[in-house]
């Protein structure tokens, strides 16, 4: 009796399951077409993402015309050196890009996290034991919007792969203005002093690498200052990882909500 009612169990829940996939089947992030799986694009968007990948520059990502050998940097980073060590997007900042980036921060759809996240895997190195932290937001925006973007992309990324993470690991101390339209000295005054690593996890971090997370690089501005402040409590090494990054030169102009 027991395997009757189990094998019935397992046919009601198929059907139930082929119902919920014809009412509300898997759609395009991007457009919102009709896809066969979730976390899919539809083949228009996925033409419209442009995937980044070497040769780029060591320090910050920008991606380069020609291989320029390993270790060489843009002229941004060779002028100032930033203090963080290794940017790496999965695609540049443009229109599908975007759509998804606001969809994520403004439209209420955290499943998104997961979509960008899977992107953002291949930019993982492998058997890497750093700590997975996020840019975090102020408490004033959390409560405004429900959750942070770049805390749950680090989730979808942790759980997925397995590794360590510290959503706790940074915290910022004050709201910040938004970045757009300030040239970079203004930018890194904005957010100087911004963050910290509260008291009690410095233990855990001292000496360690940390694996930050964020939705979208523009200057650099906010990942340099949570570089900076995590160095400062004992970090060896602090490397960055996010859905899109503005490249310079292309879209440099194009409208960026609360841009860092």
């Amino acid at each position: 009796m027991h395997a009757i009612l189990s094998s019935a169990f397992e046919r009601f829940g198929a059907i139930g399951a082929g119902l919920i996939a014809f009412a509300l089947p898997p759609r395009c992030p991007g457009c919102g077409a009709v896809t066969p799986q979730d976390h899919r694009f539809c083949l228009a968007c996925w033409s419209k993402l442009d995937f980044l990948s070497e040769p780029c520059c060591a320090n910050c990502g920008e991606p380069f015309d020609h291989d320029l050998g390993p270790g060489a940097r843009c002229g941004a980073c060779l002028r100032v050196m930033p203090a963080i060590d290794g940017m790496r997007a999965a695609v540049a900042y443009g229109e599908v890009a975007r759509k998804i980036a606001l969809k994520l921060k403004y439209g209420g759809r955290p499943g998104l996290a997961e979509t960008v996240a899977r992107q953002m895997a291949r930019l993982l190195v492998a058997g890497d034991q750093a700590i997975v932290a996020a840019v975090p937001l102020h408490r004033w925006r959390i409560w405004r919007r429900g959750y942070n973007q770049a805390g749950l992309i680090a989730r979808a990324l942790a759980s997925r792969h397995g590794l360590q993470l510290q959503l706790d690991l940074l915290e910022r101390r004050r709201a910040t203005p938004l970045l757009r339209g300030m040239g970079p000295a203004a930018r890194a005054k904005a957010v100087r002093g911004a963050f910290r690593v509260p008291p009690d996890r410095r233990a855990a971090l001292k000496g360690r690498n940390v694996l930050l997370i964020d939705d979208v690089y523009t200057t650099g501005a906010t990942a340099n200052a949570c570089a900076k402040a995590l160095k400062r409590a004992g970090a060896a090494e602090v490397r960055l990882i996010c859905w899109a990054r503005v490249v310079r030169g292309e879209a440099e102009d194009v409208d960026i909500p609360g841009a860092r």
